[in-house]
């Protein structure tokens, strides 16, 4: 089959996402993400049965061959998160949030930390008891890519969920800012676990690295948003407002990446002053409909493209079914992270904040992963150790997608009813 150009590949993606999206609609009727996530992994599963049944027909390498023309990890990374993020961010109430501003900050940090520990600690422990070589710098950041919760996962899924609103605040401002803080200890654990063996770390320049990444990205999108708000208030053509808009993510995503700044921070700030302080004094009626209507059908085309992806990934990544047991013991172990992760910082903020009935054991079951922790996985060296973190994160993803992500809706409404 010769090379398809980029054209060809958005056009396959999008036939399926549409076709998949048509069925789900009217004959399954799971929510629209997480149905195409689910028809994507079973067409998939079902090209493998037809390759291992039938090998000579050849479907399973013309899918394979198409699907291998996707970079997963320079899409979702350097492409969708941006889009994904910023749309997330415009739809963000910041006076409401600010009185979860604490919770929300413990979380997004410590909380991710205390994660990591726990994550990586259990899965060394595991790996030693499948006799899986493990070093535990390369724990640490397994922890980092699987500890953080995936905004996207997440803020798809509350679409679909009434969840109180003040614990809804803190879902969407912990997962916007959480994947931020992941990505930079994700880089930061992923060059130690390369250095570990050739001379040490030098924890002064890891400092200063994660200072300049998380804060740095903050401001850089606190300016760049100001700027793009200024030039907003300026005129009244919607168009020209839209397309400013676009500049923004884009600019500063790019000009984050190449200051080796937090691009997914950057864009959640800059999304949040738009989305506030815009619709006060520089986006007419009209200018609101047609920006924050835009950005929110972005957000839902994109969406299903990104899980469609997840599911048609399993086609190409490469499963040693000899680490299976490790994949599956991990996923108590990362809602077990997760249980204590979110329960520390509540239990610490109990007394000066007021907290939701149910609110560890629904941030627990809603702490979803998404592509964000696949693409990470897929950005390791080559190893035995990348296939093994590999498996394990996409049994995760898989799980909390699919299983914590259809059944949140009836735990929500079973601990409110109590």
């Amino acid at each position: 089959m010769s090379p398809l150009s980029l054209f060809d590949v958005i056009a396959v993606l999008l036939v399926l996402s549409a076709g998949f999206g048509w069925i789900n609609h009217k004959l399954i009727r799971l929510p629209q993400t997480i149905g195409l996530l689910v028809m994507s992994l079973a067409a998939s599963l079902v090209l493998i049965g037809f390759e291992l049944a039938f090998p000579d027909l050849g479907l399973y390498d013309d899918a394979v061959s198409v699907i291998q023309q996707v970079d997963f990890e320079e899409t979702v990374l350097n492409g969708l998160l941006a889009f994904l993020l910023f749309a997330g961010a415009l739809h963000v109430d910041f006076s409401a949030m600010r009185s979860r501003l604490g919770p929300i900050a413990i979380m997004a940090t410590f909380g991710v930390v205390i994660s990591i520990v726990l994550v990586a600690t259990g899965f060394w422990l595991l790996a030693k008891l499948f006799g899986i070589n493990m070093p535990f710098a390369w724990a640490l950041v397994f922890g980092a890519l699987i500890s953080p919760t995936d905004p996207v996962a997440v803020l798809s899924t509350l679409k679909q969920v009434a969840v109180p609103k003040s614990l809804q605040i803190i879902m969407t401002g912990e997962s916007l800012f959480n994947d931020g803080v992941g990505v930079v200890l994700f880089t930061v654990l992923l060059a130690a676990a390369a250095s570990v063996s050739g001379g040490g770390l030098d924890f002064v320049h890891i400092g200063e690295l994660f200072f300049v990444d998380a804060i740095g990205g903050g401001v850089l999108g606190l300016v760049a948003g100001y700027i793009a708000y200024r030039a907003m208030r300026a005129i009244d053509d919607y168009p020209v407002e839209v397309l400013i808009s676009l500049a923004l993510v884009t600019g500063t995503y790019a000009l984050a990446t190449k200051l080796h700044m937090s691009g997914p921070i950057a864009v959640v700030v800059a999304g949040i002053l738009i989305g506030n302080r815009g619709p006060i004094d520089a986006l007419s009626d009209e200018t609101q409909r047609f920006l924050f209507g835009f950005w929110t059908l972005a957000d839902e085309i994109l969406n299903s493209v990104l899980f469609l992806l997840i599911g048609l990934e399993v086609l190409v990544l490469r499963f040693d079914w000899s680490f299976i047991n490790l994949a599956l013991a991990a996923i108590p172990l990362v809602l077990l992270a997760r249980f204590i992760s979110v329960g520390v910082p509540v239990l610490a903020l109990k007394r000066v904040t007021q907290f939701t009935p149910g609110t560890v054991r629904i941030l627990t079951w809603g702490g979803l992963r998404g592509g964000i922790s696949v693409a990470l996985a897929l950005a390791l060296p080559e190893s035995e150790i990348k296939t093994v973190i590999l498996a394990t994160t996409y049994a995760v993803v898989l799980f909390t997608i699919i299983v914590q992500g259809l059944t949140l809706a009836p735990l929500v409404k079973r601990i409110i009813d109590e």
